[in-house]
């Protein structure tokens, strides 16, 4: 048996949709710029999506309140299409929203220093719980709100790089193993959040997402 200096973390884990299994996270990655029109309004011409990553420890799942993180002022929402990678692709499909720290992210770009502070700092990633099987198609819309207001739109097939695409470019940049999240990138109209203030997220044939941010 395994001696251990300190106690191990807990595996980050979310629920299943109609069982009481859960799905062990390995990691989080993530897709940026894959809706053209997000693109555009982060400066972008045109999209080339690319990858980044969030830790597996930054998930918010069974419908947690996230809390408003420190050194920022400008926290967004991100509504993406979460896909659950298993032994034999891609097993299941939920809701997540990336959030990010907007003024971190724009300092790094200026400066052409890394995102990580901006992108997997703890709480980062609400997600809602996976369903198995076949995953929302092309005209399925996704949305996200804030307090009622309707923030973001589109629909899954807006992506640039689909599901399956992305699942085979990031095979060729990592061993992506069962377990492994991916977020898909997100449609046009992010923006800030603010403490107290509770975001809906969804995606036509998937669990809703809810949480309410809380103040520190």
């Amino acid at each position: 048996m395994t001696a251990w200096i300190l106690p191990p973390a807990l595996t980050p884990s979310l629920p299943v949709v109609g069982s009481a299994a859960r799905f062990p996270v390995r990691r989080i990655l993530c897709v940026g710029q894959n809706y053209a029109a997000h693109a555009r309004e982060m400066g972008a011409e045109r999209a080339e999506p690319f990858f980044f990553s969030k830790p597996a420890d930054a998930l918010v799942a069974d419908g947690a309140d996230p809390v408003y993180p420190t050194a920022t002022a400008d926290l967004h929402h991100e509504v993406e299409l979460v896909c659950a990678v298993g032994p034999d692709g891609i097993l299941g499909w939920a809701i997540g929203c990336d959030l990010t720290r907007r003024d971190l992210q724009a300092a790094a770009k200026k400066a052409g220093r890394p995102w990580d502070a901006a992108k997997g700092f703890d709480m980062s990633a609400p997600c809602g719980a996976i369903t198995l099987g076949a995953g929302p198609g092309p005209d399925a819309a996704i949305a996200l709100s804030v307090d009622g207001e309707l923030r973001q739109s589109g629909r899954i097939g807006d992506m640039v790089w689909a599901p399956d695409e992305i699942l085979a470019k990031a095979r060729k940049l990592w061993d992506v193993r069962p377990g492994d999240l991916i977020f898909t990138g997100t449609p046009e109209g992010v923006g800030p959040i603010l403490p107290g203030q509770t975001v809906e997220a969804t995606i036509e044939g998937l669990t809703p997402l809810r949480f309410t941010m809380r103040s520190r």
